[in-house]
Parts: structure tokens; C-alpha cells; sequence
């Protein structure tokens, strides 16, 4: 670690007194072990003859020179070595002596100069190796007890075994008690059933929590590694925490992105003047002009049936029902998710059937209702490499008629059917075509007789490229959309053209039109974007989105905006308010991660290259530009008091920046060095001077920022430290959202309402879940919200907790939940509650 650098050191003398300092700071440690260790072999030596003269007066000096019990913790204890691979820990073990009255959960806290030794597990469950610290006091003495340190397999204990002869007792020097006090984890293994969570911790991708009777930790394991946090003092006993879900609900309130990148048959109009259309798990129902939401009213409506991505749609002739298929899936335990069809009511948003379960593979590619029958029945094609076609009757919900296509047809991306009879085709070089009925031709017979066939009678090249839409008018002429030029093109009788109009580059081509009320078009574009307008006066967005994977997520600190950047490169400013985008740009590099100034003048974003980058909000012009090593980062987050920029890296540091008053320059203060894996999450103190922060191998650490970007090595003395922001995935007042079997990774990210009354969390398992505050309860129930198609990589509340913003991974959606009060509307008190926490092992699905 290194502070504020003096003048005139170079770079290389840093190097070398911080190589000096660590040596120093080893060989303590390495005292502090041999002497822990002399103690556990004299107590092995003297288990015997304790256990005869228990009752004699031998056992008065044994307790006068046992090492000093930490304040407020029961006299009695037992060290207990455990060695797991390379790296080997000395416990001690909490057993009440005889004539002790019943422990109590929330003793006095230990004398603020105790300390962990450097070489011990470190609270995330890695070994830290970087900064100091000073020997603790002394406190009533105790008789220690040695727990049998472990076998090497997984069903038998090491049984330990005393010397023959008797050599003389030492005592321990004052430094070596101290050691051992502070190696205490959690409460007897008689508390546990007899099992010791270190020698049995479980096989990978097991989570299990065991408690200290005592109350100073709690104890979690993530594939095996122990994970242990500190109590707060204010919390006597982990039962009066309250439980169950929180009163608090979401409501999907606004969906941000539109899937026109890969997908057609993606853009309808409904008879109601809604437009419909899907991203994600999602079909939108979108009345353009805002508002609120229903029929007739304006705004957007959801439903949100499907439990995977819908792939495509369809519209009933009847012009309200609305059949919609999604793609094939997994769940969160592996198990396959099977296609279908869902056929619902757009005013209702009920489901009325499902159609084709079981029937379909890979996914529901298109879908068509039948016209001349009053949409009688609907034909459906999967995503299976023949592609299979089938018939089914939308009334009884049977398959009819399959057919299966062997052979790859001409690429014909579209085709519409003209009231004359006729029927029109674009193709991917370009050509429009048309279809006329030939007559009746005795060489190709037919059921009833001879069969007709269809020829082409016309012929015109419309596009440079693929043809992606064609889309037959109300006044009979036909619209088409070209792939490359991003042309539309307005044609009458004989193919001859009436009008054009170009869609801007930055909006990407054409995918899909509708038409609207009177004049009015609608048009999808490749870049998911949702433009509104007509040939003559052009278009504009009425919805846009990202289009490839989504991560950094930043709240306005006192506006209702909102700030996401991911894989496509580009930077989005969001009023959460007009439900619209203010402003884009082009990061050139992948964004990460991102953050604003308490000021809200500037914004910092984290790149996958090391660089970050400081933004004038109002200008968009790049005020700083610093590059940090060249690895990702992960997380940028400014103090409280935004005096600092905190950036957290994959090469395993933490770089800190003074920041001016306005955000705009900065100078490097110092390094946070320490983690032994890449920096995941991190938050300020609310006095800003103090930093906890998470790793990839589930590692917590605390660091003294203001005091020099000091590893702070007694954690147990930052167990009531407040925090301004709680987004770290691992800390005492979370741990309760980690699910069981969790490999560490099922949580992406975390966040702590500004009330400090719910917990939001997203998961890999494509879901949004409510916690109440602090979760500190294994198995603690939430609420689970659905209606992402990938991992959720991020939440965030806004400013005045009236919303949650959720972001899917790979299916590039922003979700805008509102959050509801316990009685389910309104906005949720803002008097900050203390309230455990819930977790998806008894979750209720909203």
C-alpha cells in the first residue's frame, strides 16, 4: 500500500521500502504463529493431567497462566488449528467452565487495540498480507480446552495425541495471548451439533452460516471458504431481528429497449391504437404520448406471462388477442425451460391459452393467424434445424398439420398478401416481386382437379441489400425497408415509386413497420430503437435502448435520471421522469461501470482497458482522462463528500484520486493494496474516510483512506462503522440474500435503498429480488420479480427511493420498477427502519 508519495521519492525506492515494511510485518507474523503454536502443544500435553486434577488445587495456577480471554467473552476457551491447503488457522473455541452462568448475545466490545494476524483467513475468506497493526490488551483469564484439530479425509477427525514425558509450562508473552485471543471465529462446536464448520466446511458450491454463541460473528461458507463478519454492537441476539418479506413491493413501471437486432415479427398496432412489441420476457404495450398506463390512457403496459425471451408475434384478425412464442431456456437448477405460445388478451394482459408446449425445439420463430377464417387457427415455425411448420387450431389448442423442410429455400426475408390476390416478396438481394395467380394447369393437378400456381409478373429492384419489411397501407400502397440503405420507399400499382424518406444512420436499418393512427408510421430499426413519424416530415424515437450486454448502472443523487453503459459502447443519460433518453455518446471501449458526482456536474466511467473517464454532464465533453493499469475496472465510486474517487481494478488494487469541488480534475492520492483477487464492489463511510470492499475470491476488507490507504487489520473494530452506500455483495447486514448451493457468483450486484429499509438484489438467475434491511439471516424470504431473459448484472434505487432501476445482461433491457409502500401504492416511507432480510430459498414470486 502507499499513501500520499512524498517529493523527491522515486519509484523505485517506494518499491523497496514497501518491500521492507512487508518483511517486517511477516516476521511479526510469524512470531505471533510459532507462539500460538507452542501454546496448542503445551496444551496437548497438559489435556491428561487436567482432566484428573480438575477437582484439585493444581487447576488455580493453570488458569493463572492461561492467555487473557477477550473482554465481555466467557473466560473459557480452547484454541483449535485447522489446516486447509497451504494455509493453516488457530481458532479458539468458546466452552462455558463450570459454575458459568448462560452466555449472552451482545457482550462489551473487545479493547480497540486488539489485532488479526496478517496470516490468518482474512474475513472474505483470502489472506492478506499488507499493513500493520498493534498488539491487543488483556482481559479475565480462562481454562482452554483443545478442539481435535482434523483429518485429512472427509469422514474421520484427527484424534491428537500428548507427549509421554512432561515438559515445564510456559507462559506466553503478551503478544502471543493477544494472537490468540484474536484468532476467535465462532461459538463451540458442541453449539453446532457437534460439527465443526472449518474441519467440514462442504463440498464446492455449498453456503452455510454458523453463529457465535457469544455474539461478536457470524460465518457463511461460499464453495467451501469460510467467510466471517463481525456482529454491530447495537444487536444483542440475531433473533430479534424481525423476518419475512418486506413491506415494501415493486410495480413495472417502464420498460427502456426494443428487440429489433435480431428478431422480426416484432411490431404491431392493436386495435386499441396501442403499439406492441417485446424485449426480454416482456411484450410491451406502448400508447405514444406518455401518461399513465391502461388502455385509453397512454404510457406502457406489460405482459409478463412468458418465463423466457419472446422471439415473435402475432395479432388476432379480431385485432385484441395477441399470440406471442418464446425461446427455449434453462432454470436456475439446469432444468430445461420448454418453447411455446402463449395466446392472451391485450385488454386483460390474462393468458387465455397455451399452445404447442413440449411441440416445439430450440424456440418460436414465427407466428401467423389465419385471416379468412376469422384467425381460426394459427401457424407456427420453430427455430429446429428443419424448421418445422405446423398448423394448430387456436380454439381447442391441437396440432392439425406439420410439415418439415429439408431443403434451405431462396432467402426471402418477407412477404405480404395484396387485396387483389396477389402477393408481394422482398428478398435479401434487394428485389421486390410480385406473385400472380396463373390459370389452372392440367400438368399440375390437384385435389378437386387441376391446382393453380403463382408466377412472377413484376419485378423491381427497391434496396441495396436485404429487404427487411414490407408493410401493405390502408390506401393500398406498399411500404418497404431496406437492410443496408435504411431506406423506407413508398410504392403504388406496377411497383412504381411514390415516396422515400432515410432513417438516420445512428438509429441503424430498417427491421420491422407498422402503421399508425391516420398518416403516422411506426418503424423498428436494427439498433433497437422505436421511431415515429411519416415520409414527408421524417421520424423521431419514441423508444430507445442498447444493443449489446449491459453493466455499469449509476442514480442521479438528486434528480430522477439515471446512467448505463455496457459491451456496445455506448454511454446513456436517462430522465427516469420523461421515460426517454437525454443524451448518448460513443466510449469507443466497453463501459463498465460508472458514477456521479455528489454535485451531479460530472460522471465517471470505468473502461476495460484501465482507462476511466470524467464527463461533464451538460456539455458531454471528456473533462479528465486517466489511465489505471491495464486491466478492467470494475467499479468507480465517489466519497460522500465527493473529496475522493475511489476506482477498483482486476489487478487487484484500489486507486484513489483527490477530486476538486466541481469533480473536474483530480490527482492521485494513494493505493489501496491488499486483496489478493480483482476488486468486485466497494462503498465509502458515511464520514467519507473509509472504504470496505469486496473481491473475487469473496474476500472483506476495510481500508483507512484519510490515513494513508491503510488496510485496517483489527475488522472487528469496523463492525459499526456506517456506510453511505451498501452495495457490497458480502458484509454482516447481507449475507442473508445468498441463496443455498450459491457458488459465489449468483449474486451480481446489490443496493441498499437510501431509507435504509430494503435490500434490492439482482441474480444470475434472470431475476430482481426485495429484501428487507440488514438481511442478516440465512435463509431470509424475499420478494422475486421476473421479466429479465438474462443475468440481472445491476440495481440501483433512485435518489429518493421512488424507483428501482434493474439491467439486463445479454438481452440489453433496462427495466424501471417503482417501489410501493405497504400498502401497496404510494411511495415508501423515508424513515430509515432496521430489518432482517429474506432469501430466495423461501421467495415469493410477484
Amino acid at each position: 500500500m502507499d499513501g500520499a508519495g512524498g517529493p523527491g521519492k522515486g519509484p523505485a525506492q517506494e518499491a523497496l521500502q514497501s518491500l521492507s515494511q512487508r518483511l517486517q510485518v511477516q516476521e511479526k507474523e510469524m512470531e505471533l504463529v510459532k507462539a500460538a503454536l507452542a501454546e496448542a502443544l503445551r496444551l496437548l500435553r497438559l489435556q491428561a493431567p487436567l482432566t484428573s486434577l480438575q477437582d484439585s488445587s493444581m487447576i488455580a495456577p493453570t488458569r493463572a497462566s492461561s492467555p487473557a480471554a477477550p473482554p465481555g467473552l466467557p473466560p473459557s476457551c480452547s484454541p483449535s488449528l485447522v489446516s486447509r491447503g497451504t494455509q493453516t488457522e488457530t481458532e479458539l473455541e468458546m466452552e462455558p467452565s463450570p459454575g458459568t452462568p448462560g452466555l449472552s448475545n451482545g457482550p462489551p466490545a473487545p479493547q480497540g487495540g486488539s489485532e488479526e494476524p496478517s496470516g490468518t483467513q482474512s474475513e472474505g475468506g483470502g489472506s492478506s498480507s499488507s499493513g500493520t497493526g498493534s498488539p491487543g490488551g488483556t482481559g479475565s483469564p480462562g481454562i482452554l480446552r483443545l478442539v481435535q484439530p482434523p483429518q485429512c479425509t472427509d469422514t474421520a477427525r484427527r484424534n491428537s495425541s500428548s507427549s509421554p514425558s512432561e515438559r515445564p509450562r510456559q507462559k506466553l508473552s503478551r503478544k502471543a495471548a493477544s494472537s490468540a485471543n484474536l484468532l476467535l471465529r465462532s461459538g463451540s462446536t458442541e453449539s453446532r451439533g457437534g460439527k465443526d464448520p472449518l474441519s467440514s466446511p462442504g463440498g464446492p458450491g455449498s453456503r452455510r452460516s454458523n453463529y457465535n454463541l457469544e455474539g461478536i460473528s457470524v460465518k457463511m461458507f461460499l464453495r467451501g471458504r469460510p467467510i466471517t463478519m463481525y456482529i454491530p454492537s447495537g444487536i444483542r441476539s440475531l433473533e430479534e431481528l424481525p423476518s419475512g418479506p418486506p413491506p415494501e413491493t415493486l410495480s413495472l413501471d417502464w420498460v427502456y429497449g426494443y428487440r429489433g437486432r435480431d428478431s422480426r415479427c416484432n411490431l404491431f398496432v392493436l386495435r386499441s391504437g396501442e403499439v406492441v412489441y417485446f424485449i426480454a420476457c416482456v411484450v410491451v404495450l406502448y400508447r405514444p404520448g406518455g401518461g399513465p398506463g391502461g388502455p385509453g390512457g397512454g404510457g406502457q403496459r406489460h405482459y409478463r406471462g412468458h418465463t423466457d425471451c419472446v422471439r415473435c408475434l402475432a395479432v388476432h384478425p379480431d385485432g385484441v388477442r395477441v399470440a406471442s412464442g418464446q425461446t427455449a431456456g434453462v432454470d436456475k437448477d439446469g432444468k430445461p425451460l420448454q418453447p411455446v405460445v402463449h395466446v392472451w388478451d391485450s385488454e386483460t394482459l390474462l393468458k387465455l391459452q397455451e399452445i404447442g408446449l413440449g411441440a416445439f425445439e430450440r424456440g418460436v420463430g414465427a407466428l401467423a393467424f389465419s385471416v379468412v377464417d376469422q384467425g381460426a387457427f394459427l401457424c407456427v415455425v420453430d427455430d429446429s434445424n428443419e424448421h418445422m411448420l405446423s398448423v394448430w387450431d387456436c380454439s381447442r389448442g391441437t396440432k392439425l398439420a406439420e410439415i418439415k423442410k429439408y431443403k434451405k429455400p431462396k432467402f426471402i426475408p418477407c412477404f405480404v398478401f395484396l387485396p387483389d390476390g396477389d402477393i408481394l416478396t422482398g428478398d435479401s438481394e434487394g428485389n421486390i416481386l410480385t406473385w400472380g395467380r396463373s390459370l389452372s394447369d392440367s400438368k399440375t393437378p390437384g385435389r378437386g382437379g387441376a391446382k393453380e400456381t403463382y408466377g412472377i409478373v413484376a419485378q423491381a429492384h427497391a434496396h441495396e441489400g436485404s429487404i427487411f419489411a414490407l408493410c401493405l397501407r390502408r390506401d393500398g400502397t406498399v411500404l418497404s425497408g431496406g437492410g443496408r440503405d435504411r431506406r423506407l420507399v413508398q410504392w403504388g400499382p406496377g411497383l412504381v415509386a411514390l415516396q422515400e424518406a432515410e432513417i438516420p444512420e445512428h438509429f441503424g436499418a430498417v427491421r420491422a413497420i407498422a402503421e399508425g393512427l391516420g398518416s403516422e408510421l411506426l418503424v423498428g430499426t436494427t439498433k433497437n430503437a422505436l421511431l415515429r413519424g411519416d415520409l414527408a416530415q421524417g421520424f423521431s424515437p419514441v423508444i430507445q435502448g442498447h444493443t449489446d450486454e449491459l453493466w455499469g448502472l449509476c442514480t442521479h443523487p438528486f434528480q430522477n435520471r439515471f446512467l448505463t453503459c455496457g459491451h456496445d459502447r455506448q454511454l446513456c443519460l436517462w430522465d427516469g421522469e420523461g421515460h426517454a433518453l437525454a443524451w448518448s455518446i460513443d466510449l469507443k471501449e466497453t463501459g463498465l461501470c460508472a458514477d456521479f458526482h455528489p454535485s451531479g456536474a460530472v460522471v465517471a466511467v470505468g473502461l476495460n482497458t484501465g482507462r476511466w473517464l470524467v464527463l461533464d454532464t451538460e456539455t458531454r465533453e471528456i473533462v479528465s482522462d486517466v489511465t489505471d493499469g491495464n486491466e478492467q475496472l470494475s467499479v468507480v465510486r465517489y466519497s460522500p463528500d465527493g473529496l475522493y474517487l475511489a476506482i477498483g481494478s482486476h489487478d487487484n488494487m484500489i486507486y484513489i484520486y483527490s477530486v476538486s469541488s466541481d469533480g473536474a480534475k483530480s490527482s492521485r492520492f494513494g493505493r489501496c493494496v491488499g486483496h489478493s483477487s480483482f476488486i468486485t464492489h466497494l462503498d465509502w463511510s458515511k464520514d467519507g474516510n473509509f472504504i470496505m470492499s469486496n473481491s473475487g475470491d469473496y474476500e472483506i476488507l476495510y481500508w483507512d483512506v484519510a490515513g494513508g490507504c491503510k488496510l485496517l487489520r483489527n475488522r472487528y473494530e469496523s463492525r459499526d462503522r456506517e456506510w453511505a452506500t451498501y452495495t457490497c455483495v458480502l458484509g454482516f447486514h447481507v449475507y442473508g440474500v445468498w441463496p443455498d448451493g450459491s457458488d459465489g457468483t449468483d449474486i451480481n450486484s446489490l443496493c441498499r435503498s437510501h431509507n435504509e429499509r430494503v435490500v434490492a438484489v439482482a441474480d444470475d438467475f434472470c431475476k430482481v429480488h426485495l429484501f428487507q434491511y440488514p438481511c442478516a439471516r440465512a435463509k431470509a424470504p424475499s420478494l422475486v420479480y421476473c421479466g429479465h431473459g438474462s443475468h440481472v448484472t445491476s440495481v440501483r434505487f433512485t435518489h429518493d427511493d421512488s424507483h428501482l432501476i434493474s439491467l439486463g445482461g445479454k438481452d440489453a433491457s433496462i427495466f424501471q420498477w417503482r417501489v410501493l409502500g405497504a400498502g401497496g401504492s404510494g411511495l415508501a416511507p423515508a424513515t430509515p427502519s432496521r430489518t432482517p432480510s429474506l432469501s430466495p430459498a423461501s421467495s415469493l414470486d410477484v
